[in-house]
């Protein structure tokens, strides 16, 4: 039950920011993607995906001119982890980040992700979802979810096939799938603090969209299964240590740490680009592979006995509780 222990006591210790500091340090610096006045003439200058970008639910987007900067924070309804709609907002992020920067080279240089759920980045995948399906032997399902995932993860691997550098930005815990997510951006920011690791040991699964391929490509493969039949959870720290996080920030200062990234490396930007893109030369990760081992775990989730199930309920009702804990997110204010 220890992942259930640490599960209940990330509720106890979430501290919520104050409201005003919250809205005046993240919300002012970053102007909306989209004016009203631009809305009307999306439809006939770049099409519907972009359209989208001032119309997700789950997401909020901006984006810094000045620094060709698309912030966006995962804003989830409900638990903080990866609900369909959530996913169905990432898909409509892409393609309207696609669609709108294609044939603009040097308009949008980063693309930074984080989460507004105070202390978490991500909790993973939609355990009620997998409980759900698995009870009713719905192995489709799970495909599914695992495939949507994963095109998610692996367009952000490719950096969207944009001349951009993507920053991923842990303000809080990464857990199995939130770390896999994460793990998918060329840098990676973590707050200290924040715990990152693949629990789903704990209940006879083991994390399938995305894990094993990019912590052995990072690592090695040794080191990639150490991790994920441990279950062990990581701090900041050593994460940086083994080579999975690039850069540690003190808490509450991931936001500025990024913007020093970017800052410091204006005149390095695509010789860093470079260096990502040869890596994904030197060691490709095709969509084949993750369809392959989304398949692989949709099999062993069928193999989960009624103690693993309710293992993975009773962490749902942790993800709640944490949910109740740090109330409705700060409402979203229009760009000054």
């Amino acid at each position: 039950m220890a992942l259930l222990e640490y599960s209940e006591s990330v509720a106890a210790r979430v501290r919520l920011p104050r409201p005003v500091t919250y809205q005046q340090k993240i919300i002012t610096p970053a102007p909306a993607i989209l004016s009203p006045a631009e809305i009307p003439l999306i439809d006939r200058k770049e099409g519907a995906d972009v359209r989208r970008l001032s119309e997700l639910d789950q997401l909020e987007v901006n984006f810094d001119e000045a620094d060709g900067a698309l912030w966006a924070f995962m804003r989830p309804d409900g638990r903080p982890s990866y609900n369909l709609a959530l996913l169905d907002d990432i898909h409509a992020l892409q393609r309207g980040i696609v669609a709108k920067f294609t044939g603009e080279p040097g308009k949008l240089r980063y693309l930074i992700a984080g989460s507004r759920t105070p202390g978490v980045f991500s909790l993973g995948g939609d355990l009620d979802l997998f409980a759900t399906s698995i009870r009713q032997r719905n192995r489709q399902a799970l495909i599914d979810y695992g495939q949507s995932c994963v095109r998610v993860l692996h367009r952000f691997h490719n950096a969207l096939d944009l001349p951009i550098v993507t920053i991923g930005l842990a303000q809080g815990d990464a857990l199995g799938g939130g770390l896999e997510s994460l793990l998918s951006f060329n840098v990676i920011i973590a707050e200290r603090g924040a715990k990152f690791g693949f629990p789903e040991i704990m209940f006879g699964l083991f994390p399938g969209m995305g894990a094993y391929s990019l912590v052995a490509r990072r690592t090695t493969a040794v080191f990639a299964e150490k991790m994920m039949l441990s279950g062990k959870s990581f701090t900041a720290d050593e994460m940086r240590e083994i080579g999975l996080v690039h850069i540690v920030a003190e808490p509450g200062q991931g936001i500025a740490a990024a913007r020093e990234y970017m800052q410091r490396n204006q005149g390095h930007h695509g010789a860093i680009r470079g260096v990502f893109a040869a890596g994904r030369e030197v060691n490709p990760l095709s969509l084949d592979e993750l369809d392959r081992i989304v398949h692989i775990w949709a099999d062993a989730c069928l193999e989960l006995g009624d103690r693993d199930l309710k293992i993975m309920q009773r962490l749902v009702s942790a993800q709640d509780k944490l949910r109740a804990r740090t109330g409705p997110l700060a409402p979203l204010r229009a760009a000054s």
